[in-house]
């Protein structure tokens, strides 16, 4: 198979700067991208005393929706830690509270919902700290030990062995060597072993709160700890095709597993990459870095026609991984779902996953989205991990998918489906849970409770933004309000772009509403009803209309 490697993007984001730090110094400095040094000691946020000034949504025919929502953030505010000292952690951060160490995918996660309460909660702040341990050669771990700011010791290639995974592919296979065909192994060796390199997420994380916070000067900050973090990856994971490998760490026990084993590509971690690229080339044109911004460009686009020529099957209408070998795996899994993300599908190709979505044989179970669909053989009704259960980061990916293709409607069916089911097992447990079964009105087995954590985007992102339908675009200073049509609704204590707001509306029948806005700086506002837009102009203060 023909190689595609070329000097892209990862030489010529960051000059003779990235090059030089890249080699390494014998002592690994840390952080070297990153401007933040330290951090500056505040209290932790408390629940008690911050719970009058989060967003207070108003939803009078979802009160249950309403209860789950505060139930997200008292759990939540439970997880908000400290550096500790010697950790050369430099803010607070959110952390799932899985185990004793912070995960970089979860995190990512976790900062889009607190978003909606900047600055009142650390969040994508909570990136920072991965940022500033990140490796000389650009390298981040995905699982950093709280307590003392190292790699987890079992994913660091501490022998300076080429990529390998230490957990290997499946449960027979640990310590695992990545083998490169058509290509030149990488060098010098990772700092990190292939467990501890998956997920690249940090810059959609970052985007999406940009679109919330209009925090221009972060994306500043955050961009060359970015791109020096994608250039690690393309120099490490990418194999010989064009394409790039994962292993166990992105679906811990799902089916396709072993289909990738030794150097298989992925076509989550593929498209994920398209997504890196295509936001590292927005934030290089925000910066006013025209030469990176057409240089990621050019690897999303090539790295998009890769992925639809190699990875499509035509006859099953599904985008699938690849062995190392370079034959298609025969599983289909979610994994397919970041081509709509990563806008790597061309439209028809988007129509076919779109209908997977809605099978019930497929992905159509009584809660969306499994991971694994019903008519993959190991499918688990009860959700079996990665083996059909439905989590909040896949779901939320397809969300923005759904989106990215025009389809609005489908993703708030979606979203409001997982409020129900999370709602409704809430009911019966008392808390909110990692996973959830895609078959039954319970949490999936294995699952960890108490779980805020990404589970808390659907009870507060999703809650706001779909059953609500607030969606900010700070950078605009506009946002788009599509009321509830089933009863009074709105949000107190809103915040967007810097911007404190209340928002009411009461349907007065007819499709006609009582609107009543109160804010203490003027934007926009575009009300959206049966699919038309109108713009209304909202100044400080008091502000009331009907329509």
């Amino acid at each position: 198979m023909k190689p595609h490697w070329r000097l892209g993007a990862a030489l010529i984001l960051c000059g003779p700067a990235l090059r030089t730090a890249a080699a390494g110094t014998p002592d690994d400095p840390r952080g070297t991208y990153f401007s933040k040094k330290a951090y500056d000691p505040h209290p932790l946020p408390d629940y008690a005393k911050l719970k009058d000034q989060l967003p207070a949504p108003i939803l009078a025919s979802h009160p249950e929706w309403v209860a789950l929502y505060w139930k997200a953030w008292e759990i939540a505010f439970h997880n908000f830690h400290e550096p500790e000292p010697g950790s050369h952690f430099v803010s607070q951060f959110i952390d799932a509270a899985f185990n004793k160490n912070t995960f970089l995918w979860d995190t990512c996660f976790m900062s889009m919902f607190c978003n909606v309460a900047h600055p009142l909660v650390p969040g994508i702040e909570s990136l920072d700290n991965f940022y500033a341990r990140q490796h000389a050669d650009g390298e981040i771990g995905r699982e950093i030990v709280r307590s003392t700011g190292l790699d987890y010791a079992p994913w660091v290639d501490a022998g300076g062995r080429p990529l390998f995974s230490r957990n290997g592919f499946n449960a027979d296979s640990p310590d695992s060597p990545v083998k490169y065909r058509g290509r030149p192994v990488p060098e010098p060796a990772p700092r990190l072993t292939l467990d501890a390199v998956d997920n690249p997420l940090p810059a959609w994380a970052e985007l999406e709160s940009y679109r919330v916070t209009g925090d221009r000067d972060r994306i500043a900050r955050v961009y060359p700890p970015l791109a020096a973090y994608y250039g690690a990856i393309r120099k490490y994971l990418r194999q010989g095709n064009g394409l790039y490998v994962t292993d166990w760490a992105s679906m811990d026990n799902s089916p396709r597993n072993r289909y990738l084993a030794n150097g298989g590509t992925a076509v989550d971690t593929s498209s994920q990459m398209v997504l890196f690229a295509r936001q590292l080339s927005e934030m290089a044109g925000m910066l006013g870095k025209d030469r990176d911004r057409l240089a990621f460009a050019l690897d999303a686009r090539e790295l998009s026609g890769i992925i639809n020529r190699l990875m499509w099957n035509p006859d099953r209408r599904f985008y699938f991984d690849l062995t190392q070998d370079g034959r298609q795996a025969p599983v289909r899994t979610v994994a397919a779902y970041w081509t709509l993300l990563a806008e790597v599908a061309p439209v028809d190709r988007a129509r076919a996953l779109v209908q997977a979505l809605g099978d019930p044989d497929a992905f159509g179970r009584r809660n969306q989205v499994p991971t694994l669909p019903a008519d993959e053989k190991g499918f688990d009704p009860m959700g079996g991990y990665w083996r059909g259960s439905v989590w909040a980061p896949t779901t939320m990916m397809v969300i923005r998918g759904l989106e990215r293709y025009g389809r609005a409607q489908q993703a708030r069916q979606i979203a409001l489906g997982n409020l129900r089911l999370m709602s409704a097992v809430l009911q019966k447990t008392g808390t909110i849970w990692e996973n959830y079964a895609p078959d039954s009105e319970s949490q999936g087995r294995p699952a960890k409770d108490d779980f805020v954590g990404w589970s808390g985007l659907g009870p507060i992102d999703w809650l706001l933004e779909y059953a609500l339908g607030l969606k900010p675009d700070a950078p605009d200073n506009t946002l788009d309000w599509t009321p509830d049509p089933d009863g009074r609704s709105g949000c107190r204590n809103y915040r967007f772009n810097g911007h404190v707001c209340s928002l009411e509306a009461t349907p007065l029948g007819g499709g006609r509403f009582r609107y009543s806005v109160d804010a203490d700086e003027p934007f926009l506002i575009r009300l959206g009803r049966d699919g038309d837009w109108k713009t209304v102009n909202i100044g400080f203060g008091p502000n009331a209309w009907s329509d």
